[in-house]
């Protein structure tokens, strides 16, 4: 593989690839600095800034074909492109792999410009097939954080629609893994990936774990599903449990933690997210509203309380209009609570969205002036 590519033609971030071939092999040293140092290198030049190059395609097939190599078993705290975790050569490998894939991934089914040569983007889509050829296997690894790692490979290889045939293949290692394994990120992850691939996830819905169960009602192919509904709605109502449940990045410190897959942000802004969606009564959401109010403030209007406003008057605001129960009960709990009104340059668009007044005390007028005559089912 190494002797079949012409190097000196082929470029990467830095111009000719003449330099790669030595950084491939050093991946097999048997000292782990070398190691380290030969991932980090190839991190540089052939996936600079997550860029694709020339010699990008033949690297990751390199990559690929090593893998089961003992070699790559050697454990370093330097093993990472992305992961500063102790971890096995493998891992970091596969990591990189599915930041490769993830790359090919962007715009091939939007159109959307990816700012990379198109041959260089259409020459690693095409060698995506061998990469999730060796990658799948090691979703089964003896190793958390090499089948951690796989299955972010794999995600990130399966948003090809060539590869579509693949699925159901990875889906079952999943299922496997998931009736064999203790850990509670291990098994929602793979819930979550079994769901995002289109794949049925309901069974999991009575799962002895809350957090696994949360984490298949959000399927996509559980919309429509009343089951999974009151699992989402059941889980909203403790938040601090389901911030719990996860060590995940937060707006105070978007580096602690890890994201889960398939999630963009935080796992109770996607249940809420979820929820409505899922829910066309905000008087059926307001108790899950409610229970989020003393987790929102400024900073976390586009996860939660801007969308619940949103969703509390889908057909905007209406002066004339008495404000239904659920709604002065929520607008009266956001207004007291102080640190959703700092810097309100953050919120203002989401009233103005709505034609609500965006300020505190005009607000909080409204609220105690509220003369309402109708009649809600929500308990008081």
């Amino acid at each position: 593989m190494l002797e079949h590519a012409d190097w000196a033609e082929l470029e990467h971030a830095y111009g000719p690839a003449r330099d790669t071939p030595l950084r491939l092999v050093q991946l097999l040293n048997e000292d782990p600095e070398v190691q380290a140092g030969a991932l980090g290198m190839l991190d540089m030049s052939v996936l600079h800034q997550e860029s694709l190059y020339s010699a990008t395609a033949p690297a990751a097939l390199y990559v690929a074909a090593v893998l089961n190599d003992p070699r790559t078993m050697n454990v370093h705290e330097d093993f990472s492109v992305r992961d500063e975790r102790p971890r096995p050569l493998r891992a970091a490998l596969l990591e990189w792999l599915g930041m490769i894939a993830d790359s090919a991934a962007h715009g091939e089914t939007t159109g959307e410009d990816d700012g990379n040569d198109p041959r260089d983007t259409d020459a690693v889509r095409a060698v995506r097939g061998p990469i999730c050829g060796a990658v799948l296997p090691h979703l089964r690894a003896a190793v958390p954080t090499v089948r951690e790692a796989a299955l972010g490979a794999t995600t990130a290889l399966l948003r090809s629609p060539a590869l579509a045939d693949r699925i159901p293949v990875a889906t079952q290692m999943l299922r496997e893994l998931i009736s064999e394994s203790s850990d509670r990120r291990e098994r929602a992850a793979a819930v979550l990936a079994i769901g995002a691939w289109g794949e049925d996830s309901t069974s999991w819905l009575t799962d002895p774990d809350p957090a696994v169960r949360a984490c298949a009602a959000l399927s996509p192919g559980c919309e429509g599903n009343a089951a999974a509904k009151r699992t989402v709605l059941d889980a909203l109502l403790d938040p601090a449990t389901v911030d719990s449940w996860f060590a995940e990045p937060t707006a105070a410190d978007p580096w602690a933690g890890h994201p889960l897959p398939h999630i963009e942000g935080r796992l109770r802004h996607a249940l809420l997210a979820t929820a409505i969606d899922r829910t066309n009564d905000f008087e059926e959401l307001l108790p899950a509203a409610l229970a989020s109010v003393p987790f929102c403030s400024n900073l976390t209007v586009a996860e939660d309380w801007g969308p619940l406003l949103a969703a509390a008057f889908p057909s905007g605001y209406d002066r004339n209009t008495p404000l239904t129960s659920a709604q002065h009960r929520y607008l009266k709990a956001l207004v007291e609570r102080d640190v959703c009104w700092r810097y309100t340059h953050l919120i203002t668009s989401w009233f103005d969205d709505i034609g609500l007044p965006s300020a505190r005390d005009v607000l909080r007028a409204l609220v105690a002036g509220r003369a309402d005559s109708r009649r809600s089912a929500v308990p008081r």
